[in-house]
């Protein structure tokens, strides 16, 4: 597993998002409401929407084109949609406030 610096804590305003492009991969980042940061494929499995465009409640974040609910804990579609999106753990360092992302090797590589 890689762990890359992918910025501060403090880029992110809450209850926002910010994108960021691993190889070919765009992620989106979200800072919900607690100040927690979650981290998502930005592209909805159902018609590719930016899910960094759609509208946060709670741990979820709505689709921009059709309205799709994704779960942020572990990328899931809500019913009565089905699919799922890639999702990675995110933490912050408690002192820094330094922002790090955890991929698997095998299916990234950091550049």
């Amino acid at each position: 597993m890689k762990q890359i610096k992918i910025g501060h804590i403090s880029e992110i305003e809450s209850m926002r998002s910010r994108v960021i492009t691993i190889e070919d991969t765009e992620i989106a980042l979200f800072k919900l409401s607690t100040g927690e940061i979650k981290a998502i494929e930005n592209k909805c499995p159902h018609k590719g929407g930016k899910l960094s465009e759609g509208i946060l409640c709670d741990h979820h974040v709505f689709c921009p084109l059709h309205d799709w609910k994704i779960n942020l804990n572990d990328g899931l579609v809500q019913e009565p949609d089905e699919g799922c999106v890639v999702s990675f753990r995110v933490e912050a360092d408690s002192e820094s406030g330094d922002l790090y992302l955890y991929m698997e090797d095998k299916a990234y590589k950091a550049s």
